[in-house]
């Protein structure tokens, strides 16, 4: 069975707080979704590999650490682009794809339309960002894309997740593991997270 890791750090549920309000403006709605991402990575890449190499400092050579794994970040279009400089900003090198889905309003289930991806294997680590986790129909399809393309290693970081889009993921993909800010209440009958903040997407690029 997957993880699910809820990260409480109070930072991080103080600017989710402001996230959430409904009178919170583009430009500071993306600034929050930049720096909660940037928080949540603490915790999201606790379990990458390391390695030992010989280096130079002013002093002597010594042995240190570096990252041994490959990262591969995977926004998923629109919203999960903003999460996107959160992550290049504490890991520049890694590499980046990206993955499109629209909801389809009547079934609410996702539909493919845009893949481009790095070459993946059984090594690679792959986060998936998507700011929410709700009937988890998208992130399947994700995971699922990923898995086709030779991915293995997969995590999910959301900013917000629901009770039933995490049971989902679990039922499908019970090796992916989660990271979240929180785990909202429910879904409504519209498949939106409540509280929740509204449609993620719209809000960051001013689309209401």
């Amino acid at each position: 069975m997957a993880e699910v890791h809820e990260i409480k750090h109070p930072l991080i549920q103080h600017k989710l707080t402001l996230l959430r309000m409904k009178e919170t403006e583009p430009w500071l709605f993306r600034q929050l979704v930049n720096e909660i991402t940037y928080l949540m990575l603490y915790e999201g890449t606790r379990n990458l590999r390391t390695t030992l190499v010989k280096i130079s400092t002013p002093l002597e050579e010594t042995n240190a650490p570096i990252l041994a794994d490959e990262i591969v970040i995977v926004p998923i279009l629109r919203a999960g682009v903003g999460m996107l400089d959160g992550f290049l900003r504490l890991m520049p090198m890694a590499r980046v794809g990206f993955l499109g889905f629209r909801r389809n309003e009547d079934t609410l289930e996702p539909e493919e339309y845009y893949v481009k991806l790095p070459e993946l294997n059984s090594e690679s680590r792959v986060i998936i960002a998507d700011p929410m986790l709700a009937t988890g129909g998208t992130v399947i399809a994700a995971v699922d894309v990923i898995k086709k393309h030779g991915g293995r290693k997969i995590d999910i970081i959301s900013l917000i997740a629901s009770p039933e889009g995490i049971k989902n993921l679990n039922r499908k993909h019970p090796d992916v593991n989660i990271y979240t800010a929180t785990i909202d209440r429910e879904l409504d009958e519209r498949g939106y997270i409540r509280p929740g903040l509204g449609d993620c997407g719209d809000r960051l690029f001013w689309t209401i």
